[in-house]
């Protein structure tokens, strides 16, 4: 994966926990402010529901006030501007009705300016059923039975609510703000970190491409003596054995420089047939698989297109086949197919490996146990896997029942 895209998740991911935290955050404090106010409101209908529906005055205390906690604990808790403060009473907004069996209702109480007489009977008719709660956001309401009436007062909040509304629209406001800014600090910082990686990054890949220019020097050198060698004395083991060490060199700097360099911009991206392409590599294939005694067969659906590199897709299916003539012991069989809006490219070949998830041979420098060939760097999956992450795609290698299977998601 390139730097970049590693900084630019570094940061989403970042971004993402501020929010989270401030979420929680803001969410915990803004629900106790309510849940405060509610409390509060919950005090006050039921000190006026131990008055039959009238907020008592101080001298005149409602029966059963043992029930609700002291005015010194209420002091202590709320200090002079808390609900049983005198100010609050005096300004209390609220009004109670009482219902007989009959359903007629009787005024008890009436401390209101925002509703009139008539729509506050309608709004206690449509809680005579109900116990506690809000309704129209603003109004809290306790109903409870006394001397055989239902009783419903409902309380004003509007007044308290208002500072927990703005503390709520304060904090969503507040969090946009700390996101915004959190984000440019992010980006900021993301590109000073990620500044030395991105360096140690490019001097990698400069290294990389210095020794394939080194090697492939030497190697040239060594080819062509050899040749001379054996036209001048003819072939034997010791020229042959040179000349596989010397082709499989070249192999190995040649997928050294091509990992160094690999970069998603440098794709060419054009709508490519890749039954086509999977078909003339297969008919390419098949001599290679037989002088290696192993049964090469395909299944390939027609009229399968792609939009990604061509040559980059050629390479995944050379290293595909790299893969299978290194592990297979038998037979190796290609297969190509459309699943919902996936193409599937799989191969599959059988093989002495425990069954299981094999994904680490992926990663670079990475060799299984049974390969037939150890002298591998064991780089080639690992360049599929750029690839195929360059197409949006996902690879994934498993072994079932003695099916080693390489599956291509794209």
């Amino acid at each position: 994966m390139r730097l970049d895209k590693v900084r630019k998740k570094f940061v989403l991911y970042a971004e993402l926990s501020v929010f989270i935290l401030l979420t929680v955050l803001l969410s915990v404090i803004n629900v106790i402010n309510f849940t405060m106010v509610a409390e509060d409101a919950d005090h006050m209908t039921e000190m006026i529901s131990l008055s039959s529906g009238k907020f008592f005055k101080e001298e005149t205390p409602p029966e059963n006030s043992d029930s609700v906690e002291s005015k010194k604990e209420r002091m202590k808790k709320f200090g002079m501007m808390g609900p049983d403060s005198p100010e609050m009473r005096a300004s209390l907004r609220f009004f109670t009705y009482a219902f007989d069996k009959n359903g007629s209702a009787e005024l008890i109480e009436y401390r209101m300016s925002a509703l009139t007489q008539s729509d506050a009977i309608d709004l206690a008719k449509t809680l005579v059923k109900e116990s506690t709660g809000w309704t129209n956001l603003t109004y809290r309401y306790r109903v409870y039975e006394k001397d055989k009436k239902i009783y419903v007062t409902v309380i004003d909040q509007s007044r308290e609510l208002l500072p927990s509304y703005r503390t709520l629209i304060i904090s969503a406001i507040g969090e946009l703000l700390v996101l915004l800014i959190s984000y440019l600090v992010l980006v900021k910082v993301g590109k000073s970190l990620f500044k030395q990686f991105e360096e140690a990054d490019r001097k990698q890949k400069y290294f990389i491409a210095n020794i394939e220019q080194d090697f492939k020097m030497p190697l040239t050198v060594i080819s062509a003596n050899t040749e001379v060698l054996e036209r001048k004395n003819g072939s034997d083991e010791q020229t042959k054995a040179i000349d596989r060490q010397v082709r499989k060199m070249t192999g190995l700097v040649k997928d050294l420089g091509a990992l160094a360099i690999f970069e998603e911009k440098d794709m060419t991206i054009t709508d490519t047939d890749l039954s086509a392409v999977m078909r003339e590599f297969t008919e390419n294939q098949k001599q290679v698989f037989e002088a290696k005694n192993i049964e090469l067969t395909a299944d390939i659906a027609p009229d399968i297109t792609l939009e990604g590199d061509e040559q980059a897709l050629k390479k995944i299916l050379s290293e595909l086949a790299e893969n299978a003539l290194r592990y297979s012991l038998t037979k190796t069989s290609f297969t190509l197919r459309k699943q919902g809006d996936r193409i599937i490219i799989s191969q599959a070949n059988d093989t002495d490996l425990p069954n299981g998830s094999v994904d680490q041979i992926f990663d670079r420098f990475t060799t299984l146990a049974n390969a037939k060939d150890k002298n591998t760097a064991g780089l080639g999956l690992s360049y599929v896997k750029d690839i195929v992450k360059a197409h949006n795609g996902r690879v994934s290698a498993k072994v079932v029942n003695g099916i080693f299977t390489v599956e291509i998601a794209l």
